[in-house]
C-alpha cells in the first residue's frame, strides 16, 4: 500500500483510483457508523475522496494514510450532520433471501444504531476497522485514556443493549 500512496502523491491517478478502491470498505462502515442514509454516506465517501485527492500533498507520512483519510471521513460525515440532512431511518427489509447472516447483520447494525454515538463509533473503529487506541485517538483527537474509556463503557452498553433484546422480542 505505501507504493500506491508514493505513486498517488506523485500525481499517479491510477495509484490514487486503486489506493481508494482499498479504503472503499472500511470508509462505508465508518461513514454507517455516522450516518443511516445511503445518499448521505455517498456524499460524505464520494466528498472524502476529493477532498484526499486535493489535500494528498498534505499528507505528513505515508504511514498515516488511513488515519488521515478515516478522519477526514469523520469531519465530513460530522459537516452532513451539521447541515441537517439527518433524517430518521426508516428500515426497509426485503423479505428475499432471508438468510441467517443478512439477519444477523440487520439486528447488529440496528442494536449498534441505539448506541450512544461516542461509544458506537470507537467500537467500528476499533472492531470494525482494527484500528489501535492510540490510531483512534488520533482520529478522533482526544486522549488515549478516553478512547479506553468509551471502549470499555460501549462494551458494556452493547452487552447490555444485547441481552435485553431476547426479553424485548418476548413481550
Amino acid at each position: 500500500m505505501n507504493y500506491l500512496i508514493k505513486k498517488a502523491r506523485q500525481g499517479d491517478t491510477d495509484a490514487f483510483v486503486e489506493l481508494m478502491e482499498r479504503q472503499k470498505q472500511s470508509m462505508y462502515k465508518v461513514a454507517r457508523s455516522y450516518l443511516h442514509r445511503e445518499e448521505d454516506i455517498a456524499d460524505a465517501m464520494q466528498e472524502t475522496v476529493l477532498d484526499c485527492y486535493e489535500k494528498l500533498g498534505q499528507l505528513k507520512s505515508d504511514r498515516y494514510f488511513s488515519t488521515w483519510l478515516i478522519r477526514i471521513l469523520i469531519n465530513n460525515c460530522n459537516d452532513i450532520l451539521r447541515t441537517g440532512k439527518k433524517e430518521t431511518p426508516v428500515e426497509i427489509f426485503q423479505e428475499q433471501g432471508d438468510t441467517c447472516r443478512e439477519l444477523f447483520q440487520c439486528e447488529f447494525e440496528e442494536l449498534m444504531n441505539t448506541m450512544d454515538e461516542k461509544y458506537r463509533v470507537i467500537l467500528m473503529l476499533y472492531y470494525g476497522e482494527g484500528f489501535k487506541i492510540r490510531e483512534i485517538a488520533q482520529i478522533l483527537d482526544m486522549d488515549e485514556s478516553t478512547v479506553k474509556t468509551r471502549l470499555a463503557r460501549g462494551r458494556r452498553q452493547f452487552a447490555h443493549l444485547y441481552q435485553l433484546e431476547p426479553a424485548a422480542e418476548r413481550r
